[in-house]
């Protein structure tokens, strides 16, 4: 997905294979997973992604500037009440990258930081979860901010619902929904799939005096993959800006809204 903030314009491109032969798969004697011609594929140190699609094109080297985030306990993120409601999840928060995009006939060199995400493991979601809310946060302080919200039919949080702070030297704290808040200022309905979305958030985590406000670059940033894993959702760039033991703070933040357009079924 690629999100033209200055235009407000946002496109995305899916692909669907069974891993068979060369056509897709992901190798287990080395790091590289591909669909076709797009990949992803590296070693400890350097990741490198490439994407080729009608007429666009991404290529792009990305190096971890801190260790890997262990999320949950150990890596072990506990989603729901039961055995198996759990995920294994890590994180590369802040990742100095350069490359090169091609939209149509225009290309251009980019360069900033990336956010990767690993999560891998059982079933998530219990009957009474319809889907959740993620951020990523990355503060021009140097640290950053995992946060979730597994929601419940009626809306609730579950709380299992979690995140976690990482200072600017890599090392990190959990944190349980009790110790911060996530608060809706604003909604937006889709014209495309009809589901309304929050589309405006306050991040408060008082032990770190941390007050935030998210404001997504624009609305429309929502995916319905009918030609792949054929799940509506919400996901794109946001703004971030605040105060942080009252002194103002911004970033840059990445949202991801699952279960809005009908209950997630994974």
């Amino acid at each position: 997905a690629l999100s033209d903030i200055a235009e407000k314009k946002f496109i995305f491109r899916e692909r669907i294979n069974r891993g068979y032969g060369e056509k897709a798969g992901a190798s287990t004697e080395r790091y590289r997973v591909w669909n076709e011609d797009w990949k992803v594929e590296g070693d400890e140190k350097t990741h490198s992604i490439q994407v080729n699609d009608r007429a666009t094109r991404l290529r792009l080297i990305l190096n971890s500037l801190k260790p890997p985030v262990l999320h949950g306990q150990n890596g072990l993120s506990q989603k729901g009440e039961g055995e198996g409601r759990a995920s294994y999840y890590y994180s590369l928060t802040r990742m100095q990258t350069e490359g090169e995009i091609t939209i149509g006939d225009k290309s251009e060199k980019v360069r900033g930081l990336t956010w990767m995400d690993h999560e891998f493991g059982s079933n998530q979601l219990r009957e009474d979860q319809v889907g959740w809310d993620w951020f990523s946060i990355q503060l021009d302080n140097q640290t950053e901010l995992m946060l979730y919200l597994i929601r419940h039919k009626d809306g609730s949080p579950d709380p299992y619902s979690s995140g976690t702070v990482v200072s600017a030297n890599g090392t990190t704290r959990h944190l349980s929904l009790k110790d911060f808040r996530i608060e809706v200022l604003e909604r937006w309905k889709s014209p495309n799939s009809g589901a309304t979305y929050p589309m405006k958030w306050k991040v408060t985590i008082p032990a770190d005096e941390v007050e935030l406000e998210i404001v997504p670059a624009f609305p429309h940033q929502e995916l319905v993959t009918n030609r792949s894993t054929r799940v509506t959702y919400w996901e794109g760039a946001a703004r971030v800006n605040g105060r942080v033991r009252k002194k103002p703070i911004s970033g840059r933040g990445y949202v991801e809204m699952t279960g809005y357009a009908g209950k997630l079924n994974i």
